[in-house]
């Protein structure tokens, strides 16, 4: 449902006509109307829900048509609903494929969008044009940094085809069981970082007797690449200042290749989006999400994929998605997810289903419910073709899944793992993340937000809220700019030389 556009704009907005709450859509003092007959005795905040009649204690509460919790005492009609009258607990949600699978009509190749990107000799498309600098374990991270930092930008300017040249340091690698879940997690997501299309060639760095050894990694990594990656041991060529001065030396001969890479017209049907969204609010389920899904749409109609990601942020609504399987194996994939996802957390005394941040709260959100119904929405219509393991490598076209944590930089890196090479960022309350080698495209749920961290937002889908723009009119510039995005344009966290400190792999025996 769209606000209305008049100048005496309402001020709450009624998802669904089945819905017994309404979203203010600004302020509201103690004693306001914002609704003919109905008065709320206390203030509101924006972007939080009033009871738009009588609900009974233990009565479902319901927005977007779903329930998203239940009554914890009686709440009168236009009273402020959140969690100090809104509990959560398990109810029947029908996953059953419904028979009927969302029918997707793909464009004719000859009238696909196309942007300007590097194709690989793989057949794979690059959007960015990246010289990486990986290290094998935390015990590298820092010879990484250093080898990354000798580039200065008079060694570049010499490369201009060559976007950059970016470490990526973290904190795992070593001190793992050499057999374990975690190990081989770590190794499925550098694999993929190093496989990338958007990287052109990579400098891999190891201390020498970490767990992670990096005779492993390179031979993961697929031959018809043709990606030269190169081992600086540290032990082996003295220490720290020579196993920068060799990296270093390696880059050098790295960028006279990639500097040979030029941007051609392709189909957008070789772009993989990642979706995400973080620091999210309660507008952002009725701007950000549904826009992007909206854009997901059309990129899907061009051939292209999109992931969809965050497995305990799907949840209490993951049947929406299970029922939009292709077949049964899909939507089996899926539900075993959040089978395994209420084992790991119960496992460690943690409950999925309590998921909602002190800012997710402060902007409105109020349960887990109501979180996913709106995360979902940023998976738009189409069928869910497929389910991945975190950080494997996607193949399928269209849309589909991949199992992460709800922690953005987390999941984020497991979709660039798997080959996403452009990412779009839905939040309410901000974020200023980035993630090299993928650029971030930011979305703003609201109009509030753009303005105060205008220098790292990259849309306004807060003009949906303020009635300037449909859900359709947004998706369709959502997706202009992804292909501005992924011909070169830059994002604003690009802008800011954002992207290198934001790999996380997941820590699967840590991180719930």
């Amino acid at each position: 449902m769209q606000p209305a556009t008049s100048p005496a704009r309402s001020l709450v907005l009624r998802m669904h006509p089945d819905d017994n709450v309404i979203l203010a859509l600004a302020d509201l003092e103690a004693g306001s109307e914002p609704v003919p007959g109905l008065s709320c005795p206390q203030a509101v905040p924006a972007a939080h829900k009033i009871a738009a009649e009588p609900i009974r204690s233990g009565a479902p509460v319901i927005k977007y048509g779903h329930i998203i919790g239940f009554a914890s005492g009686d709440i009168p009609a236009g009273v402020h609903v959140h969690t100090h009258n809104v509990v959560l607990r398990d109810f029947p949600r029908d996953s059953t494929l419904t028979g009927v699978s969302p029918r997707t009509e793909l464009l004719p190749p000859e009238k696909r969008a196309r942007f300007k990107g590097i194709l690989r000799s793989d057949g794979r498309a690059a959007t960015r044009n990246y010289i990486g600098v990986i290290p094998a374990s935390s015990c590298a991270s820092q010879v990484a940094v250093g080898i990354a930092r000798s580039i200065t930008e008079r060694d570049l300017a010499a490369f201009p085809n060559v976007d950059g040249v970016a470490a990526l340091p973290h904190k795992d690698g070593c001190g793992m069981l050499d057999r374990s879940e975690g190990l081989a997690m770590l190794r499925r997501t550098m694999t993929g970082y190093i496989d990338h299309p958007n990287f052109a060639s990579v400098v891999l760095v190891s201390l020498g007797c970490e767990v992670n050894q990096p005779e492993a990694l390179c031979g993961l990594v697929t031959e018809e690449t043709g990606k030269r990656v190169v081992n600086v041991d540290i032990q082996k060529v003295g220490g720290a200042r020579a196993a920068i001065e060799t990296g270093r030396a390696a880059v050098i001969a790295m960028l006279r290749s990639a500097n040979e890479a030029r941007r051609q017209e392709l189909s957008a049907e070789h772009l993989i989006l990642g979706l995400e969204c973080g620091g999210s609010d309660a507008y952002s389920g009725i701007s950000a999400n549904p826009a992007l899904g909206a854009a997901v749409d059309i990129l899907v109609r061009n051939g292209g994929t999109a992931v969809l990601s965050e497995t305990p942020e799907i949840y209490m609504a993951e049947h929406l998605l299970a029922r939009r399987a292709a077949n049964e194996r899909v939507r089996q994939d899926l539900m075993d997810l959040i089978t395994w996802w209420e084992h790991y957390a119960s496992s460690r005394g943690q409950a999925i289903n309590n998921n909602p941040t002190p800012g997710n709260k402060a902007g409105g959100l109020t349960t887990i419910a109501e979180k996913s119904l709106g995360a979902v929405a940023k998976g738009g219509t189409t069928t869910l073709n497929a389910v991945y393991r975190y950080g494997e490598r996607l193949a399928a076209k269209g849309l589909v899944f991949m199992d992460s944590p709800g922690y953005d930089p987390v999941s984020i890196t497991g979709k660039v793992a798997g080959g996403a090479t452009l990412i779009c960022f839905t939040t309410g309350r901000g974020s200023v993340s980035g993630c090299i080698p993928s650029p971030v495209l930011k979305l703003a749920s609201n109009s509030g937000l753009y303005a105060r961290l205008g220098e790292d937002m990259d849309i306004n889908c807060g003009a949906v809220v303020d009635g300037e723009s449909t859900i359709e009119e947004m998706g369709r510039l959502i997706f202009d700019r992804i292909i501005a995005a992924a011909s070169g344009f830059p994002t604003r966290s690009e802008g800011l030389g954002f992207g290198d400190m934001e790999f996380a792999p997941w820590l699967i025996d840590g991180l719930v």
